[in-house]
């Protein structure tokens, strides 16, 4: 099975399609997990592999939509007594196997390389790329919103199409008033979640006057970042790349920090346990609260009880999280 697994996974990668690799790290009797067995899910949920028995499932695949929403890996414990296996480092959850054993799976998540779209044949704008490349991103060195000579790129409309619009990706258009205005709309066409502009403000607004003449919606340049970079007083190119690819980390880290990030939604017929995460089936649920204009669904009173103890904690509305490159 694991060479299955793996199989399916290089294919996955391959595609630039993102996924989790699960492997049971720890058990205890009687689960019929074993260390070392392995499960893979799919961003759409789909489950493959095995880690025991089908009740673990449920809990496993949110977990694992929830590591590739942030990126991070977990560890999970999922035990008949929940409050003896609570330590740091490990997210515990109740097992509703009745086989009365526990089991510990690591959650890996498996994304594809964040996208780098560079317009421009300036020095910086090949600072950026060799920077870039160096920090792991999938560049692609563009110009007029065409691939540079001596750049892969795999076919448009690709699972990987660096090009393809609404691809994890960050843009920055460095051409230094080489047709700024056409390398500008080929980059808002991309819908990136950044795009700076490398140029003066004096500059900057002279092309925002004129994308605003040919027909460019207003809102869409005021989601800019212009001039690009932190202002860390760079003056040569690579300089200025640097202090370019800083801003797009700290909004990268931010965006994956910020309280609003979605989370994989409730199933139908089915809610998430706020205090204990366990799946509960809505439909003759015995155990629920009415708190910030919902209702929340519990696996019993012990859980009802600490919620309504703090409801405020659980209850708040959610934000709505704003693009990493909005105004």
């Amino acid at each position: 099975m694991h060479a299955e697994l793996l199989r399916m996974a290089a294919e996955l990668a391959g595609r630039e399609e993102p996924f989790v690799l699960a492997v049971v790290v720890r058990r205890q009797p009687a689960s019929s997990a074993q260390a070392g067995d392995m499960a893979l899910i799919t961003a759409a949920g789909e489950f493959h592999g095995w880690l025991g028995g089908s009740c673990t499932q449920p809990t496993v695949v949110r977990e694992a939509r929830r590591a590739l929403a942030d990126g991070r890996p977990r560890l999970l414990a999922l035990s008949p007594d929940p409050e003896a296996e609570r330590r740091p480092g490990v997210a515990v959850f109740p097992m509703t196997c009745h086989s009365g054993g526990s089991v510990e799976i690591y959650l890996d998540p498996i994304l594809p390389a964040t996208r780098l779209l560079v317009f421009g044949a300036s020095p910086i704008a090949r600072a950026l790329a060799t920077l870039g490349r160096a920090m792991g991103y999938s560049v692609a060195a563009l110009m007029d919103g065409e691939a540079e000579e001596g750049v892969a790129a795999p076919a448009a409309g690709s699972a990987g199409d660096p090009l393809a619009p609404g691809a994890r990706s960050y843009a920055v258009v460095a051409t230094m008033g080489e047709r700024d205005e056409e390398a500008i709309r080929a980059a808002l066409a991309l819908r990136p979640a950044y795009l700076g502009v490398v140029a003066s403000a004096r500059r900057f607004a002279q092309v925002r006057e004129s994308l605003l003449a040919r027909g460019v919606a207003a809102a869409a340049l005021d989601s800019i970042r212009s001039p690009a970079g932190v202002a860390i007083g760079a003056q040569e190119p690579a300089e200025i790349a640097v202090s370019v690819l800083a801003e797009i980390v700290a909004l990268r880290h931010a965006a994956a920090a910020a309280p609003g990030t979605p989370q994989p939604a409730d199933s139908p017929g089915q809610a998430i346990d706020p205090i204990c995460g366990m799946t509960v089936e809505t439909a003759g649920a015995r155990h629920t609260a009415e708190a910030g204009g919902r209702t929340w669904y519990f696996c019993g009173e012990g859980c009802r009880g600490r919620f309504l103890a703090a409801p405020e904690r659980f209850a708040a509305p959610r934000q709505p999280r704003r693009s990493a490159g909005g105004a």
